[in-house]
């Protein structure tokens, strides 16, 4: 057995929190975009889920993007969240991002 642990990536890291939070768990989907000095994870869920993974007045969003930028300043590579919804057949991004903070 080895010594050494393999960490999940952030986008592992999301989904896994994601899912617990869903009534479906098998419909979250996560996939990453890479850009110029970032990555945007993009998490979408089923449609009665969106609610959930928002939370009251956006603070389960907001608990993800502080995970996010924790992440992101330990790896020091800025991360976005974008929580992908689906209304009147047109995709909606709220987005939420996350980035390490530099002093």
């Amino acid at each position: 057995m080895s010594s050494e642990l393999l960490e999940p990536s952030p986008c592992d890291l999301i989904a896994e929190i994601a899912r617990s939070l869903v009534d479906a768990p098998e419909q979250v989907e996560i996939s990453s975009v890479a850009r110029d000095a970032a990555t945007s994870l993009q998490l979408r869920v089923a449609p009665g889920d969106v609610g959930k993974i928002i939370g009251k007045q956006g603070r389960t969003a907001r608990s993800l993007r502080t995970i996010l930028s924790a992440v992101s300043m330990k790896l020091q590579h800025r991360y976005t969240l974008e929580i992908l919804e689906e209304s009147h057949d047109e995709m909606h991004a709220s987005s939420v991002s996350a980035s390490p903070v530099l002093q």
